[in-house]
């Protein structure tokens, strides 16, 4: 099976794209974010797309463009928090080396912060971030090969886990103690 040598799952504000940047110059490959694709694609931001078009037209955009990402692109891919929520796109990732990043609710309220423009934690956003990893938790879980926590750890730690985990080398020389 061709496509990306590691796919990043997890919620917002996990750090997907940061610790994928990270994997992406040790593996010396590129990073893909799939929400940076919808938004590219579109010309507006995803708080927009679900503002003006709704959940819905969002959900679409993202399952083609996990779809396309998964068949062109060979180095590290980020999905959106949501894509696992589709079947077909869970069907997708199935067999390939998917990582799902989690981490708890009082670190997600410091990362992703209570004003932030995401459009699935307007009202009560502690509450909603909650609800939301009680529905999605599972799905990561699913679809992912390992599980690595991000809690109280650098985005260069967990990409360390990760390639570990997954027994990826790393085309960066090793730190010096």
């Amino acid at each position: 099976m061709t496509g990306p040598v590691i796919v990043l799952v997890g919620p917002m504000g996990v750090g997907k794209s940061t610790v994928g940047a990270i994997l992406a110059e040790r593996l010396g490959v590129t990073c893909r974010d799939t929400d940076q694709d919808i938004v590219e694609r579109v010309g507006k931001p995803i708080s927009e797309i679900f503002l003006d078009e709704g959940e819905p037209h969002f959900r679409e955009l993202e399952r083609s463009a996990v779809r396309t990402a998964l068949a062109e692109h060979t180095g590290v891919l980020a999905l959106g928090g949501g894509a696992v929520l589709a079947d077909e796109t869970r069907q997708m990732l199935a067999g390939r080396p998917v990582v799902f990043l989690e981490m708890g609710l009082t670190e997600a309220v410091k990362r992703v912060g209570l004003d932030a423009p995401r459009p699935l934690l307007v009202i009560n956003p502690r509450q909603q971030w909650r609800k939301l990893m009680e529905e999605r938790r599972p799905l990561y879980t699913e679809v992912a090969r390992v599980v690595v926590s991000t809690e109280d750890r650098s985005p260069e730690e967990v990409a360390d886990e990760i390639l570990t985990a997954l027994q990826l080398p790393s085309t960066q020389p090793e730190k010096q103690q």
